[in-house]
């Protein structure tokens, strides 16, 4: 813990009662009710370099007194998933004091916790990794046209407080089983929002918030909704390729009917493949977008995905697009288990 610095005058009250009234060390500190070691070093630098102030510091002083670093390890401690940026904007709200992200997070540290990611990677099986291996092989050597065509689907989950299996949360190390600090479990209508969206090349579609139960007609709806809107808005050709997951939604009877009917042609992404769409990416850079400042409800929530999603830029979708030549040399070079891009 940091020292409280001894006040000005109660270090001259020690050097009074130490030359005027000859009291020992022992004395002082209890009249000044200051600890012993205290008193002697205030009385050893005054004796020996005739001062009783600090030498003038180098850089600001740290806003953070020790009530308030008390105040955001309690912060922590009841929310360890909440990021540093949110702790300083609930410092700012209690106790009006301002203070940065990083300033929030090197106080976290100090007190011994580290951020760890709650986030494991699924065992990819034989049979799938087989699958992604072809995959990979078949569309290696497509030329960069193709994939600038391609319009990249997916859904993902957004909780008020971290994503699931993404965040990382606050914690002493040696404390990963505790309960405290292990991933919850949060169905889709409880304190998060389930959306669906696609880019491509040229930049981000729509964006849907699903409300209830996401099932096959649910979803077929969506794309009735998005997909016309978001082929026009990108600007790609009409004879695009839809890229999907193979979630059983998107498998059921009724969805390949509609696809095949609605979509010029369909890219079929191997099983347990999310290193295979670059859309996994943009979901990434949301959550970092929305986690900028406090998020306090699930319309909260929904309005920041949304204008969030509104601010990634077709550079940054580009440049992914333009690595799927080289998330497929990966995979072929790991063997059909996960790529790195």
């Amino acid at each position: 813990m940091v020292r409280t610095e001894l006040p000005l005058t109660k270090r001259q009250d020690i050097i009074r009662l130490h030359g005027a009234q000859g009291k020992s060390y022992t004395e002082i500190a209890h009249l000044t009710n200051v600890n012993r070691n205290t008193v002697a070093r205030v009385i050893q630098r005054f004796k020996y370099e005739g001062r009783v102030s600090n030498l003038p510091r180098n850089g600001r002083p740290s806003v953070c007194t020790d009530r308030m670093r008390r105040a955001i390890k309690r912060i922590v401690d009841a929310e360890p998933e909440i990021s540093a940026q949110s702790v300083a904007t609930l410092v700012k709200e209690r106790h009006g004091i301002s203070i940065t992200g990083e300033t929030a997070r090197n106080v976290i540290k100090k007190f011994g916790y580290k951020a760890y990611n709650r986030r494991k990677k699924p065992q990819i099986s034989p049979v799938n990794r087989k699958r992604r291996l072809e995959f990979a092989k078949q569309y290696l050597n497509y030329p960069p046209e193709f994939w600038k065509n391609v319009l990249f689907t997916d859904e993902s989950k957004f909780n008020i407080f971290g994503w699931d299996g993404r965040i990382k949360v606050w914690r002493p190390p040696g404390e990963g089983l505790n309960p405290k600090y292990t991933a919850k479990t949060v169905k889709h209508n409880g304190g998060g929002v389930l959306v669906w969206g696609c880019m491509a090349a040229s930049g981000v579609g729509n964006l849907q918030v699903i409300n209830g139960i996401m099932d096959q007609y649910v979803y077929i709806n969506i794309l009735k909704q998005n997909l016309g809107p978001s082929v026009e808005k990108l600007g790609i050709s009409r004879d695009y390729w839809f890229q999907q997951d193979n979630d059983p939604k998107h498998t059921a009877c009724n969805t390949r009917l509609y696809l095949f009917y609605n979509t010029p042609h369909q890219l079929k992404s191997p099983p347990q493949s999310p290193d295979l769409n670059p859309i996994e990416h943009a979901w990434d850079l949301l959550e970092r977008k929305i986690r900028q400042t406090r998020i306090t409800s699930r319309l909260d929530l929904e309005n920041k995905l949304k204008e969030a999603w509104a601010t990634i830029s077709a550079d940054f979708t580009q440049n992914l697009v333009n690595l799927m030549p080289r998330r497929l040399a990966e995979v072929i070079k790991m063997k059909g288990y996960g790529a790195r891009y």
